[in-house]
């Protein structure tokens, strides 16, 4: 069944406006995992904007005493991403190509213009025995270059999916996501999805592409969990990715 990796950087952005300490990432990580989740994602950029240093840390600790729980670390490569994939060495590192002044990612890796540069980095992830993941658009021609790099997956951008959900061009733009992953898996990737899914677009697009690995979803969760609490609003999503499977069954 496709994970459910919780995103903690809205956690944070809550926590940094005061010098209190809460709320605490480190318990959001361990009642989302109590609650079921599979694994936890973090995305520090280099102005620590929320997710800090010491969170990154804290839960790479958290996490090695829990076996099956994964541990995925993203940002961009060329930033400050690679030293925490050498000092933690993550289940997972997610490769994303976002300015240090964005707000939030926006688009894919872009090939061939990436492919090079991104070449290194790739094999010294993969060199520590971490998996690589490409944050990619939805466009099936470019899957064979992430299979080039050697890196294992990819993960699609979801925002157009979700900004299109629930008007005329939904068919359309899911049916590019459908492309496109079903592209990586000819490419022997595997897929993973990620950027503004909630619990009311979540299922459509599992029981199209029901291959998808794992799902990562910070802002609605996070939102979620203001009105209902980090244990009934995992169990939502988990209960969603189980219903979507079913249907797709």
């Amino acid at each position: 069944m496709t994970a459910l990796s919780v995103n903690l950087n809205k956690v944070a952005t809550i926590r940094n406006t005061r010098s209190l300490g809460i709320p605490s990432v480190l318990k959001a990580a361990t009642i989302c995992l109590q609650a079921g989740a599979n694994g936890i994602t973090v995305h520090p950029r280099p102005d620590e904007r929320h997710i800090r240093s010491h969170d990154v840390y804290e839960l790479s600790e958290l996490v090695k005493d829990k076996p099956g729980i994964e541990f995925n670390i993203e940002g961009n490569p060329f930033h400050n991403l690679m030293n925490y994939v050498h000092s933690c060495k993550p289940d997972q590192v997610t490769f994303v190509p976002d300015e240090q002044s964005q707000s939030t990612s926006d688009h894919g890796w872009r090939f061939p213009e990436d492919l090079e540069r991104l070449r290194p980095l790739v094999q010294e992830a993969l060199g520590l025995g971490v998996r690589v993941s490409l944050f990619m658009d939805a466009v099936p021609e470019q899957m064979h270059y992430v299979r080039e790099l050697g890196a294992q997956r990819v993960e699609l951008y979801t925002e157009p999916y979700a900004s299109a959900y629930g008007t005329n061009m939904q068919s359309g733009i899911l049916e590019e996501f459908r492309k496109a992953a079903h592209s990586a898996i000819d490419a022997d990737l595997q897929v993973n999805a990620g950027h503004d899914l909630n619990l009311n677009n979540l299922g459509l697009l599992l029981q199209t592409i029901p291959h998808i690995e794992e799902v990562s979803i910070g802002h609605a969760l996070i939102s979620d969990a203001l009105e209902m609490g980090y244990l009934a609003t995992v169990k939502a999503y988990l209960s969603c990715i189980q219903s979507a499977k079913l249907s797709a069954d």
